[in-house]
């Protein structure tokens, strides 16, 4: 494995989570749950987190007993202020893992869909809706349409006049705590990671061009997209200077520089953020209405829905590349040799291309849980024995639903403060 010495481009958020010496007790669980060993400190002091090596994932928070890491980009006040604000169209672009986990927060039950009643919540603050399972649905046709071309460069010769292939196996992209992982530690590897943005920056992009424009007729200056996901990574992926595309593309059809570059999404919000958010405009999620969606960029297929389950991707990719090739749908349409908790799921599939009237088989991989499952799949790419040609890779156990932004039980104070109640009762 080699590392790269330059962490940070200029403008990143350099740390998204810290360690709050008053409440660490020097326990390392949260070393336990790290995948790139950046929390530093003997057992028994109080740690500190590494932000050169740190990926953002915010495992380290959600499993810490003592509520120690917190943390460190906010962005609630911000966006209450431009929600306050006439001149601005507030979209909050909803992750799909965030609606089966945010009526926690509320009273509901673990696991509760409130898909409509944040819509309705979300509109009472001033949202306009942008479903991220829109995005997720363009992600997979990118992901999907470019893996295509790297099998048949791969299998058939078959390369595009003017366009270089990338090499299989392909990596997923879309997990941003992933991307910072393999860059940081598997520079080599890059090369092998979708060309395609995250389903996030696709939408800040989609509602900043497509979205001002065409649903709801305003300049797009005057756009502030708010991811709203169940990650902590996701914060630092926003602040990423590469996603500016929305900006370059104003830039060009208007033939001039349109001032200072504006990132395709504003803020981000975790779930637990959204909640706390609506609480101080005394919005109760659980009680509100369940309202419509918000029209073309609230609609979505059932593949963008699975995305925030480990396997999702993949599952939605296979479908999506087996109808392009053959004109037809998978059958059977749920592809569950993907599906489960193990650590790393593979599978076959045989497609028929009919450009070539060929067959391929194509051998796939999911990989959740990067600390404990990543390396040995990594080792056997450098190796040149690795026999997968797709692979997925979610950094959170289980996917997104259990990412560094979900709800955290005992209201943020550890699962110890969770607890409490039992530890009390005699």
């Amino acid at each position: 494995m080699e590392r790269i010495t330059k962490s940070f481009q200029s403008g990143e958020i350099q740390g998204v989570i810290a360690i709050d010496a008053r409440r660490c007790k020097g326990c390392d669980t949260c070393k336990r749950h790290c995948a790139t060993k950046a929390i530093t400190g003997m057992f028994g002091a109080v740690h500190a987190i590494d932000t050169a090596k740190c990926i953002n994932c915010g495992q380290c928070l959600v499993n810490c007993p003592f509520g120690a890491p917190y943390e460190t980009v906010d962005a609630v006040e911000a966006v209450l202020s431009k929600l306050k604000d006439s001149d601005t169209t507030v979209v909050g672009i909803i992750a799909p893992a965030v609606r089966v986990a945010i009526g926690e927060e509320f009273g509901m039950h673990p696991g509760s869909l409130a898909t409509l009643r944040m819509y309705g919540a979300m509109h009472k603050a001033g949202f306009k809706i942008f479903d991220n399972n829109y995005a997720a649905d363009l992600t997979i046709m990118e992901e999907g349409t470019e893996f295509i071309h790297r099998v048949r460069a791969a299998v058939f010769g078959d390369e595009a006049p003017g366009h270089k292939s990338g090499p299989l196996p392909q990596f997923t992209s879309c997990c941003p705590a992933w991307v910072r992982y393999i860059e940081l530690n598997y520079p080599a590897l890059i090369p092998h990671l979708s060309s395609a943005k995250s389903p996030q920056q696709m939408a800040g992009a989609v509602a900043k061009t497509y979205g001002s424009a065409k649903v709801w007729n305003v300049k797009s200056a005057n756009v502030y997209t708010v991811g709203i996901m169940p990650c902590m990574a996701k914060k630092f992926e926003a602040s990423r200077p590469e996603f500016r595309s929305a900006c370059a593309y104003q830039s060009k059809e208007q033939g001039a520089s349109s001032g200072t570059p504006y990132p395709d999404i504003d803020a981000v919000l975790t779930t637990r953020d959204l909640a706390r958010l609506l609480k101080k405009m005394g919005i109760d999620l659980a009680k509100s209405p369940e309202t419509a969606d918000d029209g073309i960029l609230a609609r979505y297929s059932g593949a963008g829905t699975i995305f925030g389950n480990t396997g999702g991707v993949m599952e939605a990719a296979v479908r999506t590349v087996h109808a392009v090739l053959t004109g037809k749908e998978l059958e059977p349409l749920e592809f569950k040799p993907v599906r489960g908790l193990k650590g790393v799921k593979t599978a076959s599939v045989t497609l028929m291309d009919t450009k070539f009237n060929k067959e391929a088989t194509v051998n796939v991989a999911v990989v959740h849980g990067l600390r404990e499952n990543i390396t040995p799949v990594l080792d056997e790419i450098l190796a040149g024995r690795s026999p997968y040609h797709f692979i997925e890779v979610m950094n959170c156990p289980g996917g997104c639903i259990n990412g560094g932004g979900q709800p955290i039980p005992g209201g943020g104070s550890g699962w110890l403060g969770a607890m409490t109640p039992l530890l009390a009762w005699k």
